[in-house]
């Protein structure tokens, strides 16, 4: 029996110094599994922690993981032959008796020995290594928004809060293991050799909070749960504009814009016909409407150009900013546009005659000279502007742009006054005058030109003179005598007529007897009834 004690203390050297190999290689799990074990147990557990693999009485290797928090475990043993003695790291201990073997300080090993012997001697060795496992995360994030609030993350806090905006539909959770031995579980996996796991976390809806638990476990023993409350912000409700303006003028009368101020009104020139209209969102991701269109996804400002109704009339904006919680609020801006103050002519004409000067919308003050004989003239009128009313002598009325009147001229020589009033919208107004004077009749009674066939005048023909004599031939029993009024208007009477409009007449004379003068009188009235009488004696040769 000595025999055998010696052996089994070289064998226990031996297993020993196998422990410590393992060790020196990194710990790494060793099943050694013997089809023929000669001594071998029945059973074998360890208390706390699992066995891996499960118990067999032919495998001879077995690792337990447990926390860092055990300091010590309870090991049992019993061999399938009664008669057979046992050691546990080298403490006699007998079946079934739970023997207390101290861990090694946090981040060791211990190893753990089971020999068996026989009463022939024979022996078998089992080895068990314990492991102590780190339950820990050494490190944490959620993105959004990517740190913790302060003090921010530490390994032994297990429960945090995370607030993100309403618009934030999903957080990537990040995990590392302070141990890649532990297992990860719940919303982020990694198991035993991985350090570290990511998962994509869907968030409730606004105004909710969803959970996030990652449960970090020694394998089959001790675990930690850290929890995430990652709170989503409700739907904001900011229906308000930060700005507002309207250009021109480009600015509210004072106060200004205020945004908790609904109802603005701006007054701009007659000649404005168009506005833009600048709106900016308090929330840009609350969405504008009406008479501008929102800007698009998470743009603050939008704008529009607003055409003006016509002068006098006013011109309603409205922005709506509707809050992505259903929120609104209308703002209105009335554009008062001014009314008109054009009292202007743009034309103005006189038939029968032109101005004088030629028209300009700036000269109020006209004259037209027309003949004598011209007894009603016609004056047309154009607006400047149509909304104006034209009053006096020539009328047209709002939206009406021309008129016109047939003026009765007073008598010849005398002078006519018209009047056209022009009244903008605004009430201002402006008279145009026009004089019109009708010529006086004329005093035009003399020839033009007097011709007589047969023989030329003497002496030659002149307006002044009145007195021609006219020699014929024997031959001529007749003459022609033509005559022209230097004024058309003028009455020729006498030998030779002509009326009023008529520039020239002729009359044939018969010269019966020879050396017997015949004489021809022509009388030129003018229109003022002056008069003048031209005379022509004619005689025939004898032979």
């Amino acid at each position: 029996m000595r025999w055998n004690r010696i052996c089994l203390g070289q064998r226990f050297v031996t297993v020993l110094l196998l422990a410590i190999g393992l060790n020196s290689y990194g710990c790494k799990d060793s099943v050694s599994v013997s089809e023929d074990v000669q001594v071998p147990l029945s059973s074998l557990t360890v208390t706390p922690g699992t066995l891996q693999p499960a118990f067999s009485s032919n495998t001879t290797s077995y690792t337990v993981d447990v926390s860092t928090a055990v300091i010590g475990v309870t090991v049992k043993a019993a061999p399938k032959d009664s008669t057979t003695t046992m050691t546990i790291n080298g403490i006699d201990t007998h079946s079934g008796q739970g023997r207390v073997i101290p861990l090694s300080p946090s981040g060791a090993i211990t190893n753990i020995t089971i020999v068996l012997t026989n009463q022939n001697g024979t022996e078998s060795s089992y080895s068990i290594i314990v492991r102590k496992v780190e339950n820990t995360l050494s490190a944490l994030a959620v993105t959004p928004p990517g740190t913790f609030p302060p003090p921010g993350f530490a390994p032994t806090t297990l429960n945090y809060q995370v607030d993100v905006g309403s618009d934030v539909t999903s957080v990537t959770v990040s995990a590392t293991k302070l141990d890649p031995r532990a297992v990860m579980s719940g919303a982020v996996d990694a198991g035993v050799g991985v350090a570290t796991g990511t998962a994509t976390i869907p968030l409730n809806g606004p105004g909710t909070d969803t959970l996030v638990s990652i449960t970090v476990a020694v394998p089959n023993s001790d675990a930690k749960t850290y929890t995430i409350t990652v709170h989503r912000a409700a739907l904001s409700g900011d229906s308000n504009l930060s700005a507002l303006t309207v250009t021109p003028p480009g600015t509210f009368p004072p106060p200004g814009f205020v945004p908790s101020t609904l109802d603005y009104t701006v007054d701009v020139a007659t000649d404005v016909t168009e506005v833009i209209v600048s709106a900016t969102k308090s929330d840009p991701n609350a969405v504008l409407s009406g008479s501008i269109t929102d800007p698009g996804p998470e743009q603050a400002t939008g704008q529009a150009t607003i055409l003006l109704s016509g002068p006098g009339a006013p011109t309603p904006v409205t922005v709506t900013v509707t809050a992505p919680n259903g929120n609104s609020n209308t703002y209105t801006i009335t554009v008062n546009r001014a009314s008109s103050n054009d009292n202007n002519l743009s034309a103005l004409t006189v038939s029968q005659s032109t101005l004088d000067p030629a028209f300009s919308s700036g000269t109020l003050i006209y004259t037209v000279n027309v003949a004598t004989n011209v007894a009603e003239v016609t004056v047309f009128a154009t607006k400047s502007d149509p909304d104006a009313v034209m009053s006096g002598d020539v009328t047209a009325g709002t939206g009406q742009a021309n008129g016109q009147a047939t003026i009765q001229l007073n008598g010849a020589g005398t002078s006519k006054s018209v009047s056209i009033i022009v009244t903008a919208p605004d009430q201002t107004s402006k008279t145009y005058t026009i004089t019109v004077n009708r010529a006086a009749p004329a005093s035009d009674n003399n020839l033009l030109a007097l011709t007589v066939t047969g023989g030329p005048l003497v002496p030659d023909f002149a307006p002044s003179t009145t007195t021609y004599s006219v020699d014929v031939p024997n031959s001529v029993a007749g003459v022609t005598v033509s005559a022209t009024k230097s004024d058309p208007n003028a009455v020729m009477s006498g030998s030779v007529t002509a009326g009023t409009g008529e520039a020239t007449g002729q009359a044939t004379i018969d010269l019966p007897i020879p050396l017997l003068p015949t004489p021809v009188s022509i009388t030129v009235t003018a229109p003022n009834g002056d008069s003048k009488t031209y005379t022509i004696t004619i005689t025939r040769a004898l032979f």
